[in-house]
C-alpha cells in the first residue's frame, strides 16, 4: 500500500512481530478497535481472535510503539526550513555567500530568501558576511539567514530596510547580525506569510512528524515568534482528525494581572494550554543571549540578556495559576535559571506552595542547572521538556557549549540527575534548531558526553512518549503506553535488533535476555529505525512502503 493510502478505524490486528508493552514484554500481537488498543499478546492468542471483520497486518518482525510526542516545536519554521537554504555544511564566509547566490538564481525577483542552521562556531574563520555582500549576492532581495539556534540571524539592507529602522533597538549595531530585540522585530517583518503559505509550511511540518513517527507535537508559539493568525492556524489542524499529528498548543505572552490574562486568552481566539513555552527569560548559548552568573568564555564581559525580571515572571505565574493553566518560561544559562527560581519563590510566597504545584507549571531547555535549582524544582513541581540532541550537537570538550562556557560545559543538561530527583522530564527536538528524529534524541541520551548524565534508553523512550502526554497534564493517564484501553496512538518501525540498553558503564550496556521481562527497544547502535506506519487516535497519519 503506498504512502497515500492511509487506513481508518474499524478492527485491526497487528501479527508476527514485536509490541513495547509494559503489560506484556513478549507480545507478538496487537489488536485495535477503532480508536483503542483493544488487546496485547501472543500469536497463538491472536489466531483465535482472528475473523472476518478484522484488517489484518502482517508485521514481518517490525515493531509497534506509542507513538512520540514532541515537547517543544514550531511548525511554520519548521516548513520553511524544509524548503528554505540550508546552511549547515557551511564552514566559511565565501561559502555561505556562494550558496545565497545560488539560491537566489532560482527565485521571483522581489522573494525574500531565507536560510537556516549556520554555526559560525564550526567555520575555519569565524567573520560573518557583511550586509553589503549579502545584498549582492541575493540580487537585492531580502535575506533572512537564522543561526542554529534561531536566537540570531544575518541580514542584509534589503531586510533591514523592511523595518521602520533597528537603530537604537538592542541586538543591533549596524552590521549583519541580528540579536535580541532587533532580532525580534526583523523576524517578525520579514517572514509575514499569506495564510497559504503559513498553512502550507505547518502540512510539511506535520508530515515531516508523522513521518518520523509523531502522534503530537507541542508548538510553542508567541507574538515574538509567528504571531496570532499563526497560533489559529496550527490550531485548527485538530478539526481534521486523520489529516495531522495532535497539535498542542502553547502561547508564549507574559501577563501581569488575571483581567489581562483573561482579555489575551479571548485576543488569541483558540484554547491553549498554558502561557508558557518560549516566553523567553533568557536567550541561547550559541548567540550568546543566555543569561549567565559570569562571563562567557569567549566573551569576557558579557553575561547574556535577561528577557524578564523575577517580579515580571511571578505575577505571569500567579495569573496562569488563577486562570488554571500552566505558565512557564524559555531559560537556559544558570543566571536564568537563577530567575526562574526566584519567581517560583515569589508567587509561592503569594498564593502557597500547593497552587503553584496544582498549576504544574513548566520550564523549556533549562540547560544549566544546579542543586539548588533542583531543590525548587521539586518544592514547586516543576516538568522540563528538554532536548538531548542539544548536546549530541554542541556537547564534549570540543563542541560549542566548551567554548562559551569552559569547563561548565560539563555540567549541561543533567538528564540523569532530573531522573534521579524525580523531576518530570520530556523530550523534544525544537524543531527547526534540530530535525524530528526522535530516535536519534533517544541515542543522544544513551551517548550523553558527560558519562554521569546518561540514562537507559527505556528512561529516554518515555521522556519521548509518555512524559510528554503528562508534561500537558492530558488526562487519560494510558495515553503514551500500548494496553488494553489505551487511546490508539502508536509507530510501526522496520528494525534491525531489539535489545535491552542502559547507560550505566558499569553494567552491561546491551542485553538480549528475555527474562528480564524489559520489554524491548530498537538497537540503536546502528541504523536507525524506519517508520512504516503512523497512528492517532486510530487513524493512519503515515504509512510507508514495506508495510
Amino acid at each position: 500500500m503506498g504512502q497515500g493510502e492511509r487506513q481508518s478505524g474499524g478492527l485491526r490486528l497487528y501479527v508476527n512481530g514485536s509490541v513495547y508493552s509494559a503489560a506484556d514484554p513478549f507480545a507478538t500481537a496487537m489488536l485495535v478497535d477503532g480508536g483503542t488498543v483493544a488487546w496485547i499478546g501472543s500469536e497463538e492468542a491472536a489466531r483465535s481472535l482472528k475473523d472476518d471483520r478484522m484488517e489484518l497486518v502482517d508485521l514481518r518482525g517490525a515493531l509497534v510503539t506509542p507513538g512520540f510526542v514532541d515537547s517543544h516545536a514550531h511548525l511554520t519554521e519548521t516548513g520553511q526550513a524544509l524548503s528554505s537554504l540550508d546552511l549547515s555544511a557551511v564552514r566559511h564566509r565565501g561559502e555561505l555567500l556562494d550558496l545565497v547566490a545560488g539560491f537566489a538564481a532560482g527565485l521571483g525577483e522581489q522573494e525574500a530568501l531565507f536560510g537556516h542552521s549556520w554555526d559560525e562556531t564550526l567555520w575555519s574563520d569565524p567573520e560573518l558576511p557583511r550586509q553589503e555582500e549579502l545584498d549582492r549576492a541575493a540580487g537585492g532581495r531580502p535575506v533572512y539567514l537564522s543561526r542554529i539556534d534561531v536566537h540570531s540571524a544575518l541580514v542584509n539592507g534589503a531586510s533591514v530596510a523592511l523595518t521602520d529602522g533597528l537603530d537604537g533597538l538592542r541586538g543591533y549595531t549596524g552590521g549583519s547580525l541580528v540579536s535580541l530585540e532587533a532580532h525580534a522585530l526583523l523576524r517578525t517583518r520579514v517572514r509575514e506569510f499569506t495564510p497559504q503559505q503559513r498553512a502550507a509550511f505547518q502540512e510539511a511540518a506535520l508530515r515531516e512528524a508523522a513521518s518520523q513517527g509523531h502522534v503530537a507535537v507541542t508548538e510553542m508559539s508567541g507574538p515574538a515568534i509567528a504571531g496570532v493568525a499563526d497560533l489559529r492556524s496550527a490550531v485548527a489542524w485538530n478539526d481534521r482528525p486523520g489529516s495531522a499529528p495532535r497539535v498542542l498548543p502553547y502561547w508564549g505572552e507574559a501577563v501581569s494581572d488575571i483581567d489581562e490574562g483573561r482579555a489575551l486568552l479571548e485576543r488569541l481566539g483558540v484554547p491553549v494550554l498554558g502561557l508558557a513555552g518560549d516566553l523567553n527569560i533568557d536567550g541561547s548559548l550559541g548567540s550568546r543571549t543566555a543569561l549567565l552568573r559570569e562571563d562567557y568564555s569567549d566573551a569576557p564581559g558579557e553575561r547574556g540578556a535577561r528577557y524578564l525580571d523575577a517580579g515580571t515572571a511571578a505575577r505571569h505565574l500567579n495569573v496562569c495559576a488563577e486562570l488554571g493553566l500552566q505558565g512557564g518560561f524559555h531559560v537556559i544559562g544558570d543566571g536564568g535559571m537563577d530567575v526562574a527560581v526566584e519567581a517560583l519563590r515569589l508567587s509561592a510566597s503569594e498564593l502557597g506552595e500547593s497552587a503553584v504545584r496544582r498549576a504544574g507549571h513548566r520550564l523549556e531547555h533549562a540547560e544549566m542547572i544546579d542543586e539548588g535549582h533542583i531543590e525548587a524544582l521539586i518544592r514547586h513541581s516543576v516538568t522540563i521538556s528538554a532536548q538531548p540532541a542539544f548536546d549530541a550537537a554542541w556537547g564534549g570538550p570540543s563542541g560549542m557549549y566548551a567554548r562559551r562556557l569552559g569547563e561548565r560545559e560539563q555540567r549541561m543538561n543533567p538528564f540523569a540527575t532530573l531522573f534521579r530527583e524525580g523531576i518530570p522530564l520530556a523530550f523534544g527536538s525544537d524543531a527547526p534548531v534540530t530535525p524530528f528524529r526522535p530516535w536519534e534524541s533517544i541515542r543522544a541520551c544513551l551517548e550523553h558526553h558527560a558519562p554521569e548524565q546518561r540514562i537507559s534508553a527505556r528512561a529516554a523512550f518515555i521522556g519521548h512518549t509518555r512524559a510528554g502526554w503528562r508534561a500537558v497534564r492530558d488526562t487519560n493517564p494510558l495515553n503514551g503506553q500500548l494496553v488494553p484501553g489505551a487511546p490508539a496512538n502508536y509507530a510501526v518501525w522496520e528494525v534491525e535488533e531489539l535489545m535491552v540498553q542502559v547507560a550505566d558503564e558499569r553494567v552491561a550496556s546491551w542485553s538480549t535476555d528475555p527474562r528480564a521481562r524489559t520489554p524491548m527497544l530498537p538497537a540503536l547502535d546502528g541504523t536507525q529505525p524506519r517508520c512504516l506506519q503512523t497512528v492517532a487516535d486510530g487513524q493512519e497519519l503515515f504509512r510507508a512502503e514495506g508495510l
